[in-house]
This record gives C-alpha cells, sequence and structure tokens, in this order.
C-alpha cells in the first residue's frame, strides 16, 4: 500500500509521479533513517512543481480507490475472530491482526479487559474496543488472538474471563495464539502450553519450558501458533489466515501485504534524497481522519515513539476519536487545528480509500501549508 509523505521544511521540494500501483497518484520523498543524535545533512532537489496548493488539489482529484472490502474471503459466513486488548497491549500487534483478518474476511471482535471500551496501549495510542470481554463469554469463536505487549500480557493473564474464553478454546481443539509476551506471560500460567511446541519475545525465552522452546519467528503447533513480536506479526497473521480460509487465500494475503522478497530491491530505492538537521527532539504530525490506513497510522506513530521522537496524532475530523479502513476506532492527541498551532519537523499523510478524507484535508490545506 502507498502512504503520501510530505516532509518540511518548505524549501525542500516534492516530486509528484504517477505510480504504477492502480493508477494511483503519490508524492514520494524518501525520509532518511534516524539516528540518536539526529544528524541529517542538505542537498535537496531543484523544485519541481511551483506551488504546494496544487500538490494538494492533485491528490485530491486523483485518489479514488477503494481496497478490497475483503482480500480472499466472501463466505457468507465469516470466521470469528476475537482479538482482546488492555492497557499496555503492544499496539503494533492488534492492529495489524484486526486489520488482516478483516481484510482476509473475518468477523473480528475487538474486546476490552478493562472496564472501559477506550483503552491506552503501550506506546501511548488509544484505541476504543468494540466492546467488553464480558459480552464475548458466550460466544464461540473460530479463533481466540493474543497481542502481546507489557503490561498488556498481564492485564490479559489476569482477566478470568479471557482465560475461561481461551481454556474452552484449547480443550474444544479450536484455534488460539498469541505473540511477543503473551505465550510466556499469558498462555503458559493458564495451562495452555503443555505439549506444544512454543515461541515468544526472546526477552521472555527463558520463562518457557526448555523442552518446548523453539527460536523461530513463528510456530504452529496443532491449535496453536505463536510468534516472536512485531517485526514477525505479518507473518504471524498471514498463517493464521491460512488456518483459517487456506493456502491460496494466504498467498492472496501476502502478496496484498507486499510480503514478497523479490521487489526488496525496488521498495529500497530512494526518491528525491533529502536530508536535514535538527537540534532539538523531531516534531511530527500525523493528520488522521475517517477511513485512514489503521496499520499505517499505527505502526508509523509506534516507530517513530520508540524512537523517541515527539509524535502527535491529529483529527481531521469534528472529533478526536477516527475510524480507520478496516474500522478500527483510533482517538487521536488533539485535533488538526489545534495542531496547526505548533511546529513541525515532518508531516506524514498516511494513505486512505475513502474519498472524503482528502476533500477534509485539503479543508485543512491553510493549516498544513503553514508548516
Amino acid at each position: 500500500m502507498a502512504s503520501l509523505w510530505f516532509l518540511p521544511p518548505s524549501n525542500f521540494p516534492m516530486t509528484l509521479r504517477p505510480s504504477t500501483n492502480r493508477s494511483t497518484t503519490v508524492i514520494h520523498r524518501w525520509a532518511p533513517q534516524p539516528t540518536s543524535n539526529y544528524n541529517f545533512h542538505s542537498n535537496p532537489p531543484k523544485t519541481l512543481l511551483s506551488s504546494s496548493s496544487h500538490i494538494i488539489d492533485t491528490v485530491t482529484s486523483t485518489i479514488d480507490i477503494d481496497p478490497l472490502d475483503t482480500v480472499v474471503s466472501d463466505s457468507s459466513q465469516p470466521k470469528k475472530v476475537l482479538i482482546p486488548i488492555g492497557l499496555g497491549t503492544e499496539e503494533m500487534e492488534a492492529v495489524i491482526m484486526v486489520n488482516v483478518l478483516r481484510q482476509a474476511g473475518a468477523d473480528v471482535v475487538v474486546a476490552s479487559v478493562e472496564p472501559e471500551l477506550e483503552v491506552k496501549l503501550s506506546g501511548g495510542t488509544i484505541l476504543v474496543a468494540d466492546t467488553s470481554i464480558s459480552e464475548c463469554s458466550d460466544q464461540i469463536f473460530d479463533l481466540v488472538a493474543l497481542p502481546g505487549g507489557m503490561p498488556g500480557s498481564v492485564r490479559l493473564r489476569d482477566c478470568k474471563t479471557l482465560e475461561a474464553i481461551t481454556k474452552k478454546q484449547a480443550e474444544e481443539k479450536r484455534l488460539y495464539g498469541a505473540i511477543c509476551a503473551a505465550p510466556a506471560v499469558t498462555l503458559l500460567p493458564w495451562g495452555l502450553l503443555k505439549r506444544k511446541k512454543t515461541t515468544c519475545h526472546p526477552a521472555f525465552f527463558d520463562k518457557l519450558p526448555t523442552f518446548r522452546a523453539i527460536k523461530t519467528s513463528l510456530q504452529v503447533s496443532e491449535e496453536l501458533t505463536t510468534s516472536r513480536g512485531p517485526g514477525t506479526c505479518f507473518q504471524f497473521c498471514v498463517s493464521l489466515v491460512e488456518q483459517l480460509f487456506g493456502e491460496s487465500a494466504s498467498a492472496e494475503m501476502g502478496k496484498f501485504l507486499l510480503m514478497d522478497t523479490a521487489d526488496e530491491v525496488s521498495r529500497m530505492e530512494e526518491f528525491n534524497k533529502a536530508e536535514w538537521a535538527v537540534d532539538h527532539t523531531p516534531r511530527v504530525l500525523i493528520p488522521v481522519a475517517n477511513g485512514s490506513e489503521d496499520i499505517e497510522v499505527v505502526t508509523v506513530v509506534d516507530i517513530l515513539r520508540r524512537a523517541k521522537l515527539d509524535v502527535t496524532v491529529a483529527s481531521v475530523e469534528k472529533t478526536l476519536s477516527v475510524v480507520g479502513s478496516q474500522g478500527i476506532k483510533i482517538v487521536a492527541d488533539q485535533s488538526l487545528k489545534n495542531a496547526a498551532e505548533s511546529i513541525f519537523d515532518l508531516i506524514i499523510l498516511p494513505v486512505s480509500y475513502k474519498h472524503n478524507f482528502m476533500s477534509k484535508l485539503h479543508g485543512c490545506g491553510k493549516f498544513i501549508l503553514r508548516f
């Protein structure tokens, strides 16, 4: 999936070039990897477009595509999946799991193990669950998948309702899975790793039974699937897609997610190389709206915050709460109007398949162009 990258300072021009992917016009700008002291060098290319407002107008008029509602399944009775979240759950893992499985055609329920539906995750992202875990106790799921993170995995472990649901899932030989800290911190105390080969995040590996612990990115042991962390989460999810929908479905999903390594060189190609220097913690603005690609929003925010950048998620909508492309409810830090009063070193626009996203962003152009 393509993203729009808008990187200031304003005297660094951008190039508008047609993408070869589904006739979408994409603004390409290469973002250098941050270093510990944020040292960059400047050698900007010549300006290829005379007006920033023309960029916004052009993008608004050209992005009119919609994703497939489901990538691989059109079943009239979709597989039902439970993904619980709690305070400190790893947001990348939770969002990737929800997004990929929904795109595969699963009916995914995001359930809070907290008293509230609004849950703050490990990196500071706030999600709104679909329901409370107590509402799921009498339901039957084809898959129960636990994201990791700390203290999120502990919060899941201490939820008696979730424990009962997952134990019943295992007893009745239905699929269940866990990633990152969750295999060791959550499933192990529940007794759900018995006679199962298991992997988990390296930081928790020594907690696993030695003779069943496997140092691998992905481990499938009968009904149980485990994986190591955010970097292996796509692989984890595609495996779950295969178990729910079949091998051809997982192949289609892998292709859709650009997981093939054959195009690795082209994905590393640099466009309009530009570098700059800052003498402070870089400040980043990420505007979001209903229909924003939720994986792109949450993974970018999480990674940049892990790198100690100061990231602000700003809502283009009238409310701080927005609904992403796969129905994931994200609560922004502030409104875009309020964010426009600040100065940012970098602005990143996640792609949106909803036509009104760019229209709304265009309406906020006077704020965006200030940066």
